[in-house]
């Protein structure tokens, strides 16, 4: 879907909402539309080169969990670019270990919206 969505409207951020439109599922937007600022944390890459985010105060919630965007049918009641495509987009999560939470430790804070 990435791909597609990617073919059809160009390149391709997400943010994790907080809770604005479709409860806190992750909105795929136009890279650019959605502007990132110093309260947005950038939390990695999916599908080759589309950045995900996540506002701080969500990522306070969720920094000790993997977060995982999965697709599946229906539609979602936000602004997503999937959401003409009968699917919608979906955060699944689990705890870290203590391994990989003693990781990202090590590995320092991610990148702030201000600093990318």
């Amino acid at each position: 879907m990435i791909a597609r969505l990617t073919q059809a409207h160009g390149p391709l951020m997400f943010h994790q909402s907080g809770g604005c439109c479709d409860g806190s599922a992750p909105m795929c937007f136009l890279r650019g539309e959605f502007r990132t600022g110093a309260s947005d944390v950038l939390l990695g890459h999916i599908g080759g080169d589309c950045p995900v985010w996540i506002g701080a105060a969500q990522f306070e919630y969720w920094q000790h969990t993997q977060l995982t965007i999965d697709l599946v049918p229906g539609r979602g009641a936000g602004m997503s670019l999937e959401a003409p495509e009968g699917f919608r987009f979906i955060t699944r999560s689990r705890v870290f270990s203590d391994e990989e939470a003693a990781a990202l430790a090590a590995a320092g804070p991610p990148p702030l919206g201000d600093s990318v």
